[in-house]
């Protein structure tokens, strides 16, 4: 059933993978500075507020080295008959419709640009200001790159099925099977912008013993665009949808050991070697780190394709070191677990590998298709 979605493990390269994780059980010392790249941070909030550039970078400082930059595309309503005089600055503070917010992609651009070249050297700013359920959000994103050539790297996060929030998004609901979103990933094909995507793996609440509803329609996407550079951000969790089951005497065949399951067979496709994984977010490395089985677990996995997976804060707007800093630290049993070089690259060298590439083909096709393009300097 699970084998129609993708491809066959090899058994043999998860025992490897298990091996690994055996011999780096010992912990390992703290990696010189940069500790690692950011593949995921939004630099504003639901209502497009957020922390000063140059605070952030002091935030950053020397342990943080480059950052995936974006805002949120979605603009949270304030409604009167809705929440009186209280201003909402979260989805989940009102009931109150969001609604897509182009001038997100402006406002990253400006800020990205009022830095000097060195400070511009750290930061890979992301366009997310368009509509996946319109056939022309494509659109939107060619006509930034026209815009501001020189500046992006690539696109997202952005969503399609969210817990909490797909619901509340005015207009048509995005869909995996949109062709509006097709014509997105082949544009991102064209011209090499990496792709953040949130798609949770499954709906809130969801029956444990199911295979998750989203699954099969996902793989669908991931291997019609495999020409595509595309990381699933949180591995496709996310508050309520979860990797664990809720019953302590429940089979092994139920969905705490699926969803590793899921992603190994991923992992293991060659039909899928485009497609890489997020670790962002306090949410999940919540459930990475709840116990030694688990991290057990996921370090075998890191450790057997070191190459897929990718490390980000996903953090909103930090005021404070502390708070950017959280997600990082919550994942030490994870770094203490994993090979040296596999903690290498998960926090830096795959980062460094898919958007370095990013940088050089988007530039490349700027050069190509954007006139005047020498007028904004070239950070590639």
């Amino acid at each position: 059933m699970i084998s129609n979605c993708f491809a066959t493990l090899s058994t043999r390269v998860w025992l490897a993978g298990c091996a690994f994780a055996l011999a780096a059980s010992v912990a390992h010392a703290e990696p010189e500075a940069p500790l690692f790249h950011d593949s995921h941070f939004h630099l504003t909030n639901y209502i497009q507020e957020g922390v000063d550039i140059q605070d952030f970078l002091e935030l950053m400082g020397d342990d943080v080295g480059r950052v995936a930059l974006f805002g949120i595309p979605l603009q949270q309503t304030w409604s009167h008959g809705n929440t009186g005089d209280f201003a909402p600055t979260y989805y989940l503070h009102t009931d109150a419709p969001l609604y897509y917010y182009s001038f997100t992609d402006a406002y990253i651009a400006q800020t990205y640009l009022s830095l000097d070249q060195a400070q511009r050297d750290r930061f890979d700013p992301m366009i997310t200001g368009f509509n996946p359920a319109d056939m022309y959000g494509v659109e939107h994103i060619r006509r930034v790159l026209h815009t501001f050539p020189g500046v992006f790297s690539g696109i997202g996060e952005f969503s399609i099925h969210k817990e909490f929030v797909s619901s509340k998004v005015a207009g048509e609901t995005a869909s995996l099977v949109d062709p509006a979103l097709d014509r997105i990933f082949e544009f991102t094909a064209e011209t090499g912008l990496v792709s953040i995507l949130h798609c949770d793996i499954d709906v809130p609440f969801a029956d444990q013993m199911q295979e998750p509803i989203y699954l099969r329609q996902m793989a669908a996407l991931l291997r019609r665009h495999s020409d595509a550079t595309i990381i699933w951000a949180h591995t496709g969790l996310g508050r309520v949808v979860t990797p664990k089951t809720s019953s302590a005497s429940a089979s092994a065949t139920t969905r705490s050991s699926n969803h590793l399951e899921y992603l190994k067979m991923a992992l293991a496709d060659e039909g899928l070697d485009h497609v890489y994984f997020d670790i962002s977010w306090d949410e999940v490395a919540k459930y990475i780190v709840a116990s030694e089985a688990r991290i057990e677990a996921m370090a075998a996995m890191v450790n057997a394709y070191p190459t897929r997976f990718l490390f980000g804060t996903d953090a909103v707007a930090p005021r404070e070191r502390e708070s950017y800093m959280k997600v990082y630290r919550q994942y030490a049993p994870l770094w203490d677990a994993l090979t040296p070089e596999a903690r290498r690259l998960v926090t830096r060298g795959n980062y460094e590998r898919v958007f370095d590439r990013a940088r050089e083909r988007v530039r490349a096709w700027e050069r190509e298709n954007v006139a005047g393009y020498g007028q904004v300097q070239d950070k590639g």
